[in-house]
């Protein structure tokens, strides 16, 4: 076998750790002797031992004079929860490194490659680098910018309705659609949705699915003037996560019953008296949140789109007309109004799920026009 079809294994089982690591990458590690596999491990989770430790404790002795595979760089600065890898790969004896991308941490990106070939290791690196970023998409939007990785995801009618005229919206996508949208939300980190989502549908904003214990996203509501009742779904607790309340006023006794249910406040106002997304994404990213999921109203949609945070959109399309003048489209933005303020997205693919349609694509960099807005 060859150099890439190493790593490729290494990234699939990278991918085991979708929705695990926080603000770490999702890494997997392969060790190669005589064209035999002896070693896998990849990143479990947040805090826990890297891809590299748990791949060479696999291989054991047998990792002298082997070659050891690894979608990213291994890290080499200390000052974190678990020791750096680089000491551990020279100490194991394996002779070639085999990296896929450098860490775009600033503490490491190529200090590991110097380190392990300053040592006598044989380095090679770029063996598949832009499927490895495209892998860690959220992780390197994070550390090179300080904001999580955002993805957009809607549902509608093929006529663009979100909800009938009377207000029901629940549902308009098929079971399928539904389970897919639950595992997208066991490989995130965080949930966002605005007052008005949690008003109509009071969602509890968590993944149910069969089977062993999922993943948890935190969850986030963007609520301007603080109209979360007490009583939501999405306020109740949730083990290992964290709720988030994101206002743009300062109300004392309304900020101290959320904090008491054991909320967490966050205000950002963009001189209108109304929460700026790029601000709130800042903060997001200042917590660890690499990759945030908004599941948005008509407000929330457009607010996110034309702010300039949404990284990807995912749009479900049922197979179904809903029409009407008061039927609820996707976007509700009133700076919308002509053909020149168009949000084009490019990149597209579409599939089928079930019966809907799921229809993925990325904002082209000029469709923001503003850079705070609100949505609630």
């Amino acid at each position: 076998m060859t150099d890439t079809t190493y790593m490729r294994l290494a990234m699939r089982l990278a991918t085991k750790g979708l929705g695990r690591t926080g603000a770490n990458p999702m890494v997997g590690a392969v060790v190669v002797k005589n064209n035999q596999i002896i070693g896998r491990g990849y990143h479990h989770a947040f805090g826990e031992p890297h891809a590299e430790v748990h791949a060479l404790a696999d291989a054991g002795e047998n990792a002298r004079g082997a070659a050891l595979y690894v979608n990213l760089e291994p890290c080499v600065h200390e000052n974190k929860r678990t020791p750096p890898c680089v000491p551990a790969i020279i100490k194991s004896g394996v002779a070639r490194v085999v990296v896929a991308m450098t860490d775009p941490n600033p503490a490491v990106n190529g200090n590991g490659i110097h380190a392990l070939r300053e040592a006598g290791l044989n380095v090679t690196e770029g063996i598949l680098r832009s499927q490895a970023t495209q892998l860690n998409q959220p992780f390197v939007k994070l550390i090179t910018t300080g904001r999580p990785y955002v993805t957009l995801k809607m549902a509608s009618s093929l006529d663009g309705k979100i909800a009938a005229a009377n207000g029901e919206s629940r549902w308009i996508t098929s079971i399928p659609a539904r389970r897919y949208v639950h595992r997208l939300r066991s490989r995130i980190d965080a949930v966002l949705v605005g007052v008005g989502t949690i008003l109509a549908d009071n969602p509890a904003l968590t993944v149910r699915l069969p089977g062993e214990p999922r993943h948890q996203p935190h969850r986030v509501i963007v609520d301007s003037q603080l109209r979360t009742p007490l009583t939501a779904r999405a306020l109740q607790p949730q083990s290992g996560t964290r709720i988030l309340v994101a206002c743009a006023i300062t109300h004392p006794s309304k900020r101290a019953a959320f904090e008491e249910a054991g909320v967490d406040m966050i205000e950002s106002n963009n001189g209108a008296g109304q929460v700026s997304f790029p601000d709130l994404m800042y903060r997001l990213g200042q917590l660890g949140f690499a990759h945030v999921m908004i599941e948005g109203g008509a407000k929330i949609n457009a607010a996110a789109l034309e702010s300039g945070v949404v990284d990807k959109v995912l749009l479900m399309t049922a197979p179904m007309f809903l029409g009407g003048d008061n039927a609820r489209s996707l976007l509700d933005s009133p700076t919308q109004s002509s053909l020149r303020d168009q949000i084009v997205l490019s990149g597209l693919q579409v599939r089928r799920i079930g019966p809907d349609l799921l229809i993925e694509g990325y904002p082209t960099p000029n469709c923001s026009r503003r850079s705070v807005v609100d949505q609630a």
